[in-house]
């Protein structure tokens, strides 16, 4: 059978373009090398920040904010409660990346937002413990998104509009041939007009001459019970990050399911192979988490409930990548992550499925081209 579309890849990126296709009447097949909701990649772990004021860089701003609608109307079609809001606070020195970035962000797009001094933050939230010289930009739009569940949801949603579903079916080739494209399996083939690579590390197995480097790196999370859970319930406890000598750790709100849930970005800067890295979480993953919340959030460092590790991959500038390949454009490659595109998945599913189907979008994806490469 021939499809209009194939999408490799069934994470944040891959089950949110196969939604938007399907919604648009489109004939398409998702292909996933694992199972649904898998915890060999970058979808998986109860919960995603999400925050408006982005510190990475403005240009991030716009397309958040379409993010944000879309998670409401994924809400509403589905019945799933999938976005909590519960401000965000992101705490720093002054001249810190995190405060920086955020402040340029919040200034440029006119965002709401308050700056409090560390005395402030901590009447608010007396579970933290900051020095006298950090600064919180509070922001009351931030977040989080309910990770696996909101992957489950667009996958479910378009296979209600027609999708055809498969998971533990792995790829061997890719092949543009004319103006389609035939995707080789172990035991058949597909044909089709285009193609969305959304594969997270194993990218560049599926297009091994896409001209950028990608490395996928090794994150670890980690759940823990404070002796006191009541200051880190919401709402009483906002989602935070905090940049500190440790580097930028993050965290939420106490879940009795989960526990508090927190984790360092970038961990160790670890560059592993996606076939075979270590999944177990050690002692050196705990210390390089621990070492934060002790100083900073010391109620907080008690036994750890559960853990788990994910990767990042990472572009060489930590930007996203959504693009048509170039000689190829029915091949469009998705990788919005580096770390921070989960918040960005329904949008993202959009950007994929304008550009597999007509070759362009209304949001601008200018930054993320393979050009810039």
């Amino acid at each position: 059978m021939a499809y209009d579309v194939v999408v490799i890849g069934q994470g944040a990126a891959g089950s949110a373009a196969l939604y938007h296709l399907a919604r648009r009447g489109k004939r398409v097949l998702g292909l996933e090398r694992f199972t649904a909701g898998h915890d060999r990649a970058s979808s998986h772990g109860q919960t995603r920040i999400i925050r408006l004021g982005y510190f990475e860089h403005p240009s991030y701003v716009p397309l958040v904010r379409s993010a944000y609608a879309m998670w409401h109307d994924l809400q509403s079609a589905s019945g799933e409660t999938l976005l909590h809001i519960t401000g965000i606070a992101e705490m720093g020195h002054p001249d810190s990346e995190l405060v920086r970035g955020t402040l340029a962000s919040s200034r440029q797009h006119d965002l709401p937002h308050d700056i409090l001094d560390a005395k402030e933050l901590m009447r608010r939230y007396p579970a933290f413990n900051l020095p006298d010289d950090f600064v919180a930009v509070m922001q009351p739009d931030g977040g989080y998104v309910m990770a696996e569940r909101a992957v489950a949801t667009h996958l479910r949603l378009a296979k209600d509009l027609g999708a055809d579903i498969r998971q533990g079916e792995r790829v061997i080739a890719i092949e543009p041939h004319g103006d389609g494209v035939r995707i080789v399996m172990q035991d058949e083939t597909f044909d089709a007009g285009s193609v969305i690579v959304a594969a997270g590390a194993w990218a560049k197995t599926l297009l091994p001459d896409l001209p950028v480097n990608l490395s996928a790196t090794r994150q670890a999370l980690m759940w823990f019970d404070p002796a006191d859970p009541a200051p880190f319930r919401e709402p009483h406890f906002p989602v935070w990050m905090l940049e500190s000598e440790y580097g930028i750790h993050y965290g939420f709100p106490f879940s009795d399911d989960e526990g508090l849930k927190i984790a360092k970005h970038h961990h160790a800067q670890e560059v592993v192979d996606a076939e075979t890295y270590d999944r177990n979480v050690n002692a050196k993953d705990g210390f390089l988490i621990r070492q934060a919340i002790s100083q900073f959030m010391p109620q907080a460092n008690g036994a750890a409930r559960a853990s788990k590790t994910c990767l990042y991959t990472m572009t060489d500038d930590g930007d996203f990548i959504l693009d048509r390949v170039p000689g190829a454009p029915q091949i469009v490659i998705a990788s919005p992550c580096s770390g921070h595109g989960f918040k960005f998945s329904p949008v993202i599913g959009e950007v994929l499925a304008d550009l597999a189907t007509s070759g362009e979008t209304k949001h601008d994806v200018a930054r993320f081209g393979l050009g810039r490469f």
